[in-house]
């Protein structure tokens, strides 16, 4: 019986999200999305106190408000945001694009090609869009793995900041 059944409290809960941009259920929808657009995540604006706390998590002050030659500046003088921060909005963004229903289990499998094409200073606001790049059915039928491209985009800015083709495996 599911958790709530018996009395106890779901491991977690997710509050606030909104709906995905796509939704696709079960293995022919997802393997026909190969080659389309999937949306975007809405836009976030990365402040001082997420590069901060970043920082404090990984050991990475290149971008925060350290003291030397360890901040990483742009041609304006202003701190940059550290480029694994964008990275890691990847797994904050790809939920809002892309929900995948009718398989038992999704499993990140890794990320592939991750490419840092130019750097936002603190302040900036980005946001994700999403591609599926590939969906090919398991060998024995129980599943499918995708490739989605994810480009981490900057307001304002003619070029992204970071693209990842992110591996999963949906499983029957």
């Amino acid at each position: 019986r599911p958790d709530h059944e018996r009395g106890r409290r779901p491991a977690f809960r997710v509050v606030g999200l909104r709906s995905a941009a796509t939704v696709l259920d079960g293995r022919d929808e997802v393997i026909a999305a190969v080659g389309q657009h999937l949306g975007h995540s809405s836009w976030l604006s990365i402040g001082e106190d997420r590069v901060r706390l970043f920082a404090e998590a990984t050991g990475d002050h290149r971008g925060a408000d350290a003291p030397g030659e360890h901040v990483r500046t742009g041609s304006r003088g202003r701190p940059m945001i550290q480029d694994h921060l964008l990275l890691s909005l990847s797994n904050l963004f790809l939920p809002e694009i892309l929900e995948v229903r009718g398989f038992t289990a999704g499993i990140n499998t890794g990320t592939d090609e991750v490419r840092f094409v130019s750097a936002a200073p603190v302040g900036s606001t980005v946001r994700a869009a999403a591609e599926m790049l590939d969906a090919t059915e398991l060998p024995d039928g129980n599943g499918v793995d995708t490739v989605v491209g994810i480009v981490i985009e900057v307001e304002g800015a003619a070029e992204p900041v970071c693209s990842v083709r992110s591996r999963s495996r949906w499983l029957s």
